[in-house]
């Protein structure tokens, strides 16, 4: 494994950082002592930074030999934000705040970002033409801060020609990386349908239209849109996974609810998806003399890797740690809004091994280091490798010369 030695001798320290992180976690769009830490570790550095992009945000700009006059440029993006839950680890740098944990490893991933910076504040490093920018991203779960910065002018206001992200990833070894073109991770959407019925006695269920038997009906006929519908090859989910009627056992209720999410890795096969959903809810209502009001909110699209750079970051990580320890991306029905960067710009989006959990100290909880499980903990010995591919990639991509503006 080819670490970059400075990076390696400043790891215990980025660490500390993550660490003060994590036991000061911030929801999103909150991140404001987040990005206060961010900003101010950047200036010591003396990178210059801006501020309130999606407004927390925080952009990094590291300028090459050339002060960035060639005009390429390339945008690395970590997120800040932390998740709305309890944390059950009591090691010391455990969640200091009731109700809200850094579950998912962005703290960890800002760690990784911070240390590339370090590396980069030393002008000696920045041997390359053109611009690394350094994006500081709040609101992934559920914020859609991504789509908050573009919508502030991250690409206007800081032209890059691809743009990169990077997760961990538990129960992927530590010293692997995971990365491949096409869809990656699923869009992510919700549905709500009320069925309004009219309420009787539960003994006498012929004076009013039962809702119950309605919702029945309909939860199975979605799921033959998904084996009947879709194509087969094609990978989609519909999950009923709220549903609420009544509140007596012996009255027949006036409206039965019900709520769920849909995922898919196309926007065609959510289309279609889409529209089954809804003439099935309002047939199904009709057949039985009830009413509909469907709901279907679309929040993350599908996050799909550009073949050209998903095939360079996979040829960066493996200059890194070989070749073996690269593989290919299984995509997974869990949604990232980097997804919205990648529409904007070409780029990739891969994962960086978290191990099995063993890397935590004394004081973790009883559960699994999974992702968004309250026993979870970043490894912060993923720091000086998430660092060192970060600096190798921005490098190595501004050295092409297909990378021209």
């Amino acid at each position: 494994m080819k670490i970059i030695d400075s990076i390696a001798l400043q790891a215990a320290a980025i660490a500390a950082v993550r660490r003060d992180i994590h036991a000061h976690p911030e929801l999103c769009f909150e991140e404001v002592r987040t990005a206060d830490l961010i900003a101010a570790k950047l200036t010591e550095w003396g990178i210059p930074i801006h501020r309130g992009l999606g407004t927390t945000g925080v952009v990094g700009i590291v300028h090459g030999r050339d002060g960035g006059a060639c005009g390429r440029a390339v945008g690395l993006r970590a997120d800040i934000d932390a998740l709305p839950m309890q944390e059950f680890n009591t090691f010391e740098h455990a969640s200091r705040h009731a109700g809200k944990m850094h579950a998912c490893g962005h703290d960890g991933h800002t760690a990784m970002l911070l240390a590339a910076a370090q590396h980069f504040a030393d002008p000696a490093q920045r041997d390359f033409d053109g611009t690394v920018y350094l994006i500081f991203q709040p609101a992934e779960e559920g914020g859609g801060g991504a789509r908050e910065m573009i919508q502030d002018g991250l690409f206007e206001q800081f032209p890059m020609q691809a743009v990169f992200g990077m997760h961990n990833w538990p129960g992927l070894a530590l010293g692997s990386f995971a990365v491949s073109a096409g869809p990656v991770m699923a869009s992510s959407n919700e549905f709500k349908i009320t069925i309004r019925g009219k309420g009787a006695h539960g003994a006498m269920p012929h004076l009013g239209i039962d809702p119950v038997p309605v919702a029945c009906q309909m939860v199975q006929a979605f799921q033959a849109i998904v084996s009947r519908n879709k194509k087969p090859i094609e990978a989609g989910v519909i999950s009923v996974t709220m549903i609420h009627a009544g509140e007596a056992t012996n009255v027949v209720p006036d409206a039965c609810e019900l709520q769920g999410t849909v995922r898919t890795f196309s926007i065609e096969l959510l289309d279609l998806i889409e529209r089954r959903m809804r003439a099935v809810a309002e047939h199904t209502c009709a057949a039985f003399e009830a009413t509909c009001e469907f709901e279907f909110v679309r929040n993350y699209p599908p996050t799909v890797n550009s073949a050209a750079e998903a095939a360079f970051a996979a040829q960066v990580a493996a200059g890194i740690v070989g070749q073996d320890n690269v593989r290919a991306q299984e995509p997974t029905m869990g949604a990232e809004d980097f997804a919205y960067m990648l529409q904007a710009r070409p780029g990739a989006y891969l994962f960086i091994g978290n191990g099995d959990g063993d890397h935590r100290s004394m004081g973790h909880g009883g559960g699994p280091c999974t992702l968004h499980n309250p026993s979870y903990d970043f490894n912060d010995e993923l720091i000086p490798l998430g660092g060192t591919f970060w600096v190798e990639l921005a490098r190595q991509w501004l050295a092409q010369p297909s990378a021209a503006a």
